[in-house]
């Protein structure tokens, strides 16, 4: 199904992104666009009422949560086949993510119409970008479950994933939870991110068990939790096996810099390691 947005003239849902604590964070187009809308489904319109009256935005408002999803979706879907556009908002950051949304959607595209995207703020995005721990390939889990055995359950099958993993939390469970990933995962780098955007914001960068210490008192807020990663296991080599390795290839005609590559590569280690160990003899 190919759907070209603003070259057709079918109605609109637009997941809205919203901010994540700090309002400055709210975008002009997102501003406009649920202005422009003639309506706004939200996980609790008690708390989007506090961010429409802010910007003054008089659109009206829904409830869509996930008890109610279903009888929401049958009023977006209503709306859109009367020529409206809607707006679908959580709390806070993308609708969606760890939120309700999942039927509006599908519902709204099996109806035929267009399903576009307002960018702006994510909780976990911002939190691994500051983590300190590799950007390049993650998987966002979300919640884990409440109950420790199950918990461990789903430790388990994620102990082998070599990407950084990424989990929210609560403020009453985090600490439990790190104590699993302790017994299940090992002593891990971790970044404990909490109230982004907002005035008591923190980080708390280290591994596991230093993080344990730092949080024995309780922490407060919302909480994300970026965890390393496994590690590739390398296999112990002698000093004088990769010494040897390096002076062979340099009898077979290398130099001494090509000589460190290839023995660098054929261990599978990093280069400063071999040229480090090669000098120092």
């Amino acid at each position: 199904m190919r759907q070209q947005t603003f070259n057709n003239k079918k109605s609109t849902l637009y997941l809205t992104a919203t901010p994540i604590g700090n309002l400055g964070d709210f975008s002009t187009r997102a501003i406009e666009t649920l202005r422009n809308v003639s309506l706004i489904a939200c996980e609790d319109t008690r708390q989007t009422k506090k961010l429409t009256s802010h910007f003054k935005i008089n659109t009206h408002l829904i409830s869509c949560h996930q008890h109610n999803e279903r009888s929401a979706t049958e009023k977006i879907i209503t709306a859109l086949e009367e020529g409206r556009d809607v707006a679908l908002v959580s709390d806070a950051g993308y609708p969606l993510i760890s939120d309700p949304g999942s039927l509006v959607v599908s519902s709204v595209l099996e109806s035929g119409f267009n399903v576009s995207v307002i960018p702006g703020p994510s909780a976990f995005l911002s939190a691994l970008v500051a983590s300190n721990l590799p950007c390049d390939r993650f998987t966002f889990y979300g919640f884990l479950s409440a109950k420790s055995s199950q918990r461990k359950k789903e430790l388990e099958k994620l102990s082998s994933r070599e990407e950084t993993l990424i989990f929210y939390e609560s403020p009453h469970r985090i600490l439990e939870t790190l104590e699993d990933m302790l017994i299940i995962l090992g002593d891990r780098k971790v970044c404990l991110s909490r109230e982004l955007t907002k005035k008591f914001e923190e980080y708390i960068r280290g591994n596991i068990s230093l993080v344990i210490k730092e949080i024995q008192d309780g922490v407060k807020g919302e909480i994300v939790l970026i965890v390393d990663g496994k590690e590739d296991e390398v296999p112990f080599i002698e000093d004088e096996k990769i010494i040897q390795a390096v002076r062979d290839f340099m009898a077979e005609g290398l130099s001494n810099k090509d000589a460190i590559s290839a023995a660098a590569e054929k261990f599978n280690l990093k280069k400063n390691r071999v040229y480090n160990l090669y000098h120092s003899n």
